[in-house]
């Protein structure tokens, strides 16, 4: 691949170099053969055009992701400064203390006890949206389906008015892109940064959002003197993200992963129990959530490698899912498989804060299809390219009853 190449230092001795452009379009459509060139190279590689290390395997990525006080986040979890400077202080992007307090205050409205309590409307609402698709033949489960029913839960739970949902899965996207590299994707989506300040501050006016809401909340703990006032934009933008992409990619990827896959459908219609298995299953194998950044705060011995404080190492999630050294046969779709420890919802304390809700959205998907369709038919899929987020742009589908 073409491209221009800098970097600030030589990568540590013993440390496999692949100059590749990890963002590139090719790559991001089908990165899965990428992946397994990086495994079978070692397990941490050095990515010249990106300036920083990679761990491609599963053990390393979840080593690193449970050692919060050496691969720190607080320094920006993404390869563009833009992208890094704009989340400072955001739960994906804070270190403790303040990681910490910025996870409790919306913790209450995330926990588990929370989110089976609207579990009732939660499963209405997906009820309500296959009784619609049903009747209409060949639909796009992207645009049709899965877009439409995280953004009706999420907006509601965070309270936002009517006015400018519109807008929010463009910037929500845009908000990932800028998570990568400098290129071209993430200098498009800095363009739409302006909007999203303008909405945010649009929603400090009293009466915008909901009482009692998850963004109340946000604005509550800034009076109370818990944040500060220009901490809660970005807050509200974290949380809005970490529900909606996770929950979209995970029923798109259902959805095609079903459709290519029939026998495994047929054995969730026979035993529904395994459909929270098929959740971990689809997400293990498709993770929403590729890559992002950790920056050492010390030096770090690996094997007879040492890499150096303040080097950047990108966590591999969409690899680490797929690391034959962990899960036999990784590329099977399998809903007996139980990947118990998959990283797609994270690990350690930057577990994913939205993944109750993901799995309930989810889930109530996959329950209200299972008792009405008996099979999901699907065609080619389209690949959305984003610098961070593995999802689909489009997806032809017809459900049979």
């Amino acid at each position: 691949m073409n491209g221009d190449v800098s970097h600030k230092l030589p990568p540590a001795a013993g440390v496999p170099v692949f100059d590749l452009d990890l963002f590139c379009d090719d790559v991001l459509r089908h990165p899965y053969e990428v992946y397994a060139q990086l495994r079978a190279a070692g397990p941490v590689v050095y990515l010249l055009r990106h300036d920083c290390y990679a761990f491609p395997r599963y053990a390393e990525v979840r080593l690193a992701l449970e050692d919060h006080e050496t691969f720190i986040s607080g320094k920006g979890v993404g390869l563009s400064e833009f992208g890094n400077k704009s989340r400072l202080g955001t739960p994906i992007a804070s270190d403790p203390p303040h990681h910490t307090l910025v996870r409790e205050i919306v913790a209450d409205r995330l926990s588990l006890r929370a989110i089976r309590e609207i579990a009732p409307q939660i499963q209405t609402k997906a009820d309500e949206l296959i009784a619609l698709t049903l009747e209409r033949g060949v639909f796009d489960g992207v645009v049709d389906f899965s877009r439409q029913f995280p953004l009706l839960v999420m907006a509601d739970l965070i309270g936002l008015p009517e006015d400018g949902r519109e807008h929010i899965l463009d910037w929500a996207d845009a908000g990932f892109n800028l998570f990568g590299p400098d290129n071209e994707r993430m200098r498009n989506s800095m363009t739409r940064f302006p909007e999203v300040v303008a909405y945010i501050r649009s929603l400090e006016k009293p009466g915008r959002l909901r009482p009692g809401s998850m963004g109340a909340a946000i604005y509550e703990a800034a009076a109370q003197g818990k944040l500060r006032f220009e901490q809660c934009g970005p807050l509200m933008i974290a949380y809005l993200m970490a529900g909606l992409d996770t929950t979209i990619n995970a029923i798109s990827a259902s959805l095609l992963l079903f459709g290519s896959n029939p026998d495994q459908w047929d054995a969730v219609r026979a035993n529904p129990k395994l459909l929270p298995i098929a959740f971990n299953e689809a997400i293990r194998l498709e993770a929403p959530i590729q890559n992002l950044r950790r920056v050492l705060s010390r030096d770090f011995q690996l094997e007879n490698i040492i890499l150096p404080a303040g080097a950047s190492v990108l966590m591999m999630y969409g690899s680490a899912n797929r690391d034959e050294r962990k899960w036999p046969d990784p590329e099977h779709f399998d809903v007996t498989r139980n990947p118990v420890g998959h990283l797609a919802l994270g690990m350690g304390i930057h577990n994913c804060p939205g993944q109750f809700l993901a799995r309930a959205e989810t889930t109530a998907v996959l329950e209200g299809l299972v008792k009405n369709v008996s099979r999901i038919e699907v065609g080619a899929p389209i690949w959305h390219l984003n610098n961070v987020i593995r999802g689909l742009e489009h997806l032809p589908v017809k459900l049979h009853r």
